[in-house]
């Protein structure tokens, strides 16, 4: 087949590469761009290069913000007292449209996962540590709200673990989640009882 423009099959090879994008949806994407004005097109390179220009990890939980601290560490409104143990940034995302959770964060940027050759030292676990032996009194409880599969499972009881010397008590949100499904596609009602419904472990 003649390639009938160069600019447009690099549009389509790159969009391809985006999740959940195969080749029909990354061309059906560029041709819908094409079609634009340029100050729409414009915007949207504009709004994806400040993506990565702008967007930095917080130096306390590690999420994404604009600043570091982030919103939410730097807030005297949020308890100091609860840290939830998430596996992604995207995770907060989803706990904060429960407004269930008055905590703070840690994201740990993965699992243990030894068929991937992650270990806990590749993983935030040692700043989480860090993080609960050095608030002294201040931090009382961590909540893990890690993915309930296998690699989530085995995270948590490593954290588990590594905690009990310390004065702070662990829990698992655990109620309305199934096993083997992602925090991403769980409804903010589920998610929502899952939290207030947490237990010990």
């Amino acid at each position: 087949m003649q390639i009938t423009s160069e600019a447009l099959e690099r549009a389509v090879e790159q969009l391809a590469k985006l999740p959940g994008t195969g080749r029909k949806s990354a061309r059906r994407i560029a041709m819908y761009l094409l079609k634009q004005n340029k100050e729409a097109v414009f915007e949207l390179a504009d709004a994806l290069k400040e993506l990565k220009t702008s967007v930095i990890r917080c130096s306390q939980c590690g999420t994404v913000s604009d600043t570091d601290p982030c919103r939410i560490c730097g807030s005297p409104k949020r308890s100091a007292h609860q840290i939830c143990v998430v596996e992604e940034f995207q995770d907060v995302y989803f706990i904060e449209k429960t407004n269930e959770f008055r905590g703070r964060y840690h994201v740990l940027g993965g699992v243990i996962s030894p068929m991937e050759n992650i270990g806990p030292d590749n993983i935030r676990i040692k700043e989480l540590i860090e993080r609960v032996g050095e608030s002294g009194e201040e931090i009382r409880e961590v909540i893990l709200a890690l993915n309930p599969d296998a690699e989530g499972e085995a995270t948590a009881y490593y954290i588990h673990k590594l905690l009990k010397p310390f004065d702070v008590e662990v829990t698992r949100i655990a109620y309305g989640i199934p096993m083997g499904s992602d925090l991403e596609y769980i409804d903010e009602a589920t998610l929502s009882r899952a939290f207030a419904s947490r237990n010990a472990i």
